[in-house]
């Protein structure tokens, strides 16, 4: 009885307004799209299949986006399982009631957030800005990009290409700006579209420093340029030669930084973050080269608030003089680079050298950097080397 009952109700159910039976395949066809290839589930609505291959996928729309992918199963029952993780995952990329939508509103916040930003030094956020100003001149467009429509594809092809332009620190550190803007609209993890970019191996810079007699060549060709400026030039290389300092230091020294009685020089940390304990001062010595300069300087009518060097920058001044000379070229970080190792090769332990020029990590960095002598200070150390048994 139960068995007839179920028959004559699957008979009803079959019958259209027509009376006219459907057959197994017209059933089957309500649940296919328009070309065939995906069949749908009423029961599931997210779920569906390519027909050709059998293999579920999970569909579903995010704020206008339509996301299909496979959940890489054939099976019904498996692909039921899946799904709710599917749907999950692209719920997360739903947009917040106030969030952004594109990256020109997300980072217009990130730059907000930058310039509040109190542990940071102004040249840290004055970087940042460079790398954003970069990052859009790279990107034709990306501003007007809404963030969910930036595919992973999109920011590896700007990578292949940026990488092409720049070197790897600034792509690196131009990469982590781009990630810092998509966290700033809550785009990070597996929603992240760089997850997959790789940031760049930073290989360290060959150092190709003039020998003594070329230094002093170059600058008699500095100082006897003709140039309006060309001896306060030439005392800016001097200075940081014989200082170590970074430029933006050198530039913020006074004479009331000067204490030529105790023999050093106060010099404000560039590199100084305030979350830190590192003091926002340290003390150079003044070498014998630093001391000629500086009483010679002196000479010249100043106050103490006066700077120590006339002139901001020399980078023309030095680039002409090399060129003339046949020598490398160098640039204001070079004369660091310099002090260091004349200080080195002159018998000053590493440690100290670190400290003179404001590390705080020990002298670590200094030792990956200027653990170097230069050729013919190699060449003359190894003259010392002998496997010979001395003779009396």
């Amino acid at each position: 009885m139960f068995v007839s009952r179920r028959i004559e109700a699957m008979k009803s159910f079959n019958e259209d307004t027509n009376g006219k039976a459907k057959t197994p395949k017209e059933l089957r066809d309500r649940n296919l799209s328009n070309d065939g290839k995906w069949r749908s589930f009423p029961k599931v609505p997210n779920l569906v299949q390519y027909i050709s291959t059998g293999t579920f996928y999970g569909r579903v729309k995010v704020d206008g986006k339509l996301y299909r992918e496979s959940l890489k199963t054939t099976v019904y029952s498996i692909a039921k399982l899946k799904l709710p993780d599917f749907v999950k995952s692209k719920l997360r990329k739903k947009r917040q009631t106030g969030a952004p939508v594109s990256f020109g509103e997300a980072r217009k916040l990130y730059e907000q957030d930058l310039e509040s930003d109190h542990t940071l030094s102004d040249s840290s956020k004055r970087y940042r800005r460079y790398c954003i100003k970069k990052l859009l001149a790279a990107w034709s467009g990306l501003d007007d990009m809404k963030l969910n429509r930036i595919s992973e594809a999109e920011c590896k092809e700007w990578a292949g290409r940026f990488a092409g332009q720049v070197d790897e620190q600034y792509f690196n550190n131009t990469l982590g700006t781009l990630r810092g803007i998509l966290k700033r609209a809550g785009i990070v993890g597996v929603d992240d579209p760089t997850k997959d970019v790789k940031r760049l191996g930073v290989k360290p810079k060959e150092l190709k420093l003039p020998e003594p007699d070329q230094f002093e060549k170059m600058l008699d060709e500095i100082d006897t340029s003709g140039a309006g400026q060309a001896h306060h030039c030439a005392d800016l290389v001097r200075f940081l030669a014989f200082s170590g300092c970074r430029l933006s230091e050198a530039r913020q020294v006074r004479w009331a930084d000067v204490n030529l009685e105790r023999g050093f020089i106060v010099v404000h940390n560039a590199k100084n973050r305030k979350t830190n304990g590192t003091a926002p001062t340290r003390n150079i010595p003044i070498i014998p080269d630093m001391r000629a300069l500086l009483k010679r300087l002196a000479n010249q009518r100043h106050s103490p608030e006066d700077p120590v060097c006339s002139v901001g920058e020399c980078e023309k001044s030095m680039t002409r003089a090399c060129r003339l000379l046949g020598i490398p070229r160098i640039t204001h970080h070079d004369l660091r680079h310099l002090f260091a190792t004349r200080c080195i090769e002159s018998g000053v332990d590493i440690p100290t050298v670190s400290r003179w020029l404001g590390h705080s990590d020990g002298g670590a960095l200094a030792m990956r950097v200027y653990g170097h002598l230069r050729d013919q200070h190699s060449a003359d150390m190894a003259q010392r080397v002998t496997f010979s048994k001395p003779t009396a």
